[in-house]
């Protein structure tokens, strides 16, 4: 008898399993520029930024324990508070951003513009019925 796997093993195999390019993308600029938002609490509306950027994050992994692994229900987290903090960046939040805090709210608003286009795709398809999770290959 084989012993089941864990919760852990089963949510890293999924995330092991993803694309290279998704992989890179999640670690290493996804991930990092929301969670440089903590760096600009003090500047105009950076609260406000940090929440929207965090509660995205969070809300995408929402899922991810009870699916056992990563499925198309994460973007579903993404798309009602990044979409607010994309409106707010590049409509209200101009022209108080200025110098290394601008440049911030700048590079954030473009990465969350580009994950969200993968995101409402994502999320229509998940609404039509596509559950699958990110399995390892047998």
């Amino acid at each position: 008898m084989t012993k089941p796997a864990s919760l852990f093993s089963d949510i890293l195999n999924s995330f092991i399993s993803l694309p290279k390019w998704v992989k890179f993308w999640l670690m290493f600029i996804l991930g990092p520029v929301n969670m440089a938002s903590l760096f600009f609490l003090g500047q105009p509306g950076g609260v406000w930024v940090a929440v929207l950027a965090w509660t995205g994050m969070l809300l995408s992994l929402a899922p991810v324990p009870f699916e056992r692994g990563i499925s198309k229900a994460a973007a579903l987290g993404h798309v009602p508070p990044w979409t607010i903090l994309v409106i707010y960046i590049f409509f209200f939040a101009r022209p108080e951003a200025t110098g290394a805090y601008g440049i911030y709210l700048t590079i954030l608003g473009v990465v969350n513009t580009i994950s969200l286009g993968f995101d409402y795709l994502d999320s229509y398809k998940w609404l039509r019925g596509d559950r699958a999770v990110v399995r390892p290959k047998s």
